[in-house]
Order: C-alpha cells, then sequence, then structure tokens
C-alpha cells in the first residue's frame, strides 16, 4: 500500500476535523495515523471508512468509533457534503 503525505484535504480547528467537499485536490488517500484515535460524526452524507482488506463502512452522524493508527492502513471514502470529526488522539 503507497502511503501518499503531501496535501492535507481537512482543516482542524482544536479537535474538529472538517473534510470540504468542494476541495478537488483533495486525495482520501491510504494512510496510517501515528497514534490511536477516538473520533464522532458531528454531521456529513455518503462518507465511508475503509480498513486495508476489508469492506468500506458508512459514518453516519452521532457515531462514534476508533480508528487504530498505527500499523493499520485506512481511507475515506468521499461523500455528498462536507464530513465534520471530533477527534481525539491517544498516545
Amino acid at each position: 500500500m503507497a502511503e501518499i503525505t503531501f496535501g492535507k484535504p481537512y482543516t482542524d480547528e482544536g479537535e474538529i476535523r472538517t473534510f470540504d467537499i468542494s476541495r478537488e485536490d483533495a486525495e482520501y488517500v491510504w494512510h496510517k495515523d501515528p497514534e490511536d484515535r477516538e473520533c464522532e460524526i458531528i454531521e456529513g452524507d455518503g462518507w465511508q471508512f475503509q480498513y486495508d482488506g476489508a469492506l468500506p463502512w458508512a459514518l453516519t452522524p452521532g457515531m462514534i468509533f476508533e480508528i487504530l493508527g498505527k500499523d493499520h492502513y485506512h481511507r475515506l471514502i468521499k461523500g455528498k457534503n462536507n464530513l465534520k470529526i471530533r477527534i481525539k488522539k491517544h498516545g
């Protein structure tokens, strides 16, 4: 799995991360994070999350889930409008 590290397809404001659907340069690539994270979906329609080797699953407002960062490739699949997530990093 190739990891691309240039250009971030999101903006951060404290714990809130927003993925802007209008950014044409946005790349939602396979990547690993340096730490585990707890994510709460605040808003966004049609977005999906996928771990390498697994089927993608829908992200819905109110959902809380863990991202296993270190040694686990994952990606977002773009939805219909902006995605807003509250992220709490562990480690």
